[in-house]
């Protein structure tokens, strides 16, 4: 394929293709100042209460008393934010695919050159949503010759070797059956006609499915991926931050635009470290490899209290978190009964 590589060596130059300098991100804007009325709400001791009664309910083996029978200590609001970026690129990777030919139209090098990986149009689907698309190239495609059957779309028969018979299955070549009788299956012969190739020799070649010749081309696949960053800061609570993953909360800055731009002025100093370090980070991660559409960054108050109690004259604690008011309690103080 000499001339197929001289025409198409922007696309056979390697597998994933760079986005041109004039699809690079923008790089100009400024940082995004961050709000600085963002309060942060407690629960409170009823809601507190309820959401440990309804975490009692559901667990079989735990007595509800202490959850009804608890004396609060203290509630104490734990600052939480969970910071999320999203950046949404586009990459695009070509191969040579082969599919049967029946005759339809070859769109060919005749017809022109081959345009560059970029310059082939493609509606971009859902944003901020994985997706595949795979375009045959123009200008690329040409028919051969199947080389597996040699152009003649048949190839050998594989059960029976091009013999067109196979030993008998139910005498096993002897053409008797038991009590010394002819085999009725072979009539006495000890083999029959091959199923596999219904006595022909041979069977449909696989590759071309029978018209002996293959279209080839260049398929280009153009992938959208959604890339996540997350992090989230606590100010050292003893919660387990992960169960953070499977609760809501409350949305305190969205920002989506084409490139967004580092968060200044949090409150929390942490939460405008890790804004500018994971923007930096997707920028050189994804900025040459593909092409960045489009990015959203947004920083959600996670509520999380921790409530100290009460119960038979012992002290213990719990965190209520999430908008949900999911409960966690490392030790509850009664269980009804033990699971092995």
């Amino acid at each position: 394929q000499p001339l197929f590589s001289s025409l198409f060596s922007s696309f056979t130059a390697g597998k994933f293709f760079p986005p041109p300098s004039d699809l690079l991100p923008y790089q100009g804007g400024e940082p995004l100042p961050a709000q600085t009325n963002w309060n942060i709400p407690a629960i409170s001791e009823d809601e507190a209460k309820e959401a440990f009664i309804q975490y009692a309910t559901r667990k079989c083996c735990y007595s509800k008393a202490p959850a009804r029978e608890m004396v609060f200590q203290d509630l104490l609001a734990l600052n939480a934010f969970r910071y999320h970026l999203e950046t949404f690129t586009e990459s695009r990777s070509s191969s040579w695919k082969t599919k049967p030919y029946r005759g339809e139209p070859i769109d060919s090098a005749m017809y022109g050159g081959a345009p560059s990986p970029w310059e082939l149009r493609v509606e971009v689907p859902e944003i901020f949503k994985d997706n595949i698309a795979r375009v045959k190239v123009p200008h690329t495609s040409s028919v051969k010759g199947c080389p597996i059957c040699r152009s003649i779309g048949r190839c050998p028969c594989n059960q029976c070797h091009c013999l067109t018979r196979k030993q008998c299955w139910v005498c096993n070549g002897t053409g008797i059956q038991v009590g010394s009788q002819r085999c009725s299956t072979c009539a006495g012969v000890g083999t029959t006609v091959c199923n596999a190739c219904s006595g022909m020799g041979t069977t449909t070649c696989s590759e071309c499915e029978g018209t002996g010749q293959l279209l080839t081309y260049i398929e280009l696949q153009i992938q959208w991926k959604n890339n996540i960053f997350e992090h989230v800061v606590d100010e050292r609570s003893g919660f387990p931050t992960e169960l953070f993953k499977a609760v809501k909360g409350e949305n305190l800055l969205l920002d989506e635009q084409y490139m967004v731009f580092p968060v200044i002025n949090f409150p929390n100093s942490a939460i405008n470290q890790i804004s500018r370090r994971a923007i930096e980070q997707h920028r050189a991660q994804f900025g040459s490899s593909a092409r960045i559409l489009r990015q959203k960054q947004t920083i959600e108050l996670l509520f999380l209290t921790k409530v100290e109690y009460e119960w038979h004259e012992k002290s213990y604690s719990y965190y209520v978190y999430g908008n949900e008011h999911k409960v966690y309690a490392k030790n509850y103080p009664k269980k009804c009964c033990t699971i092995v």
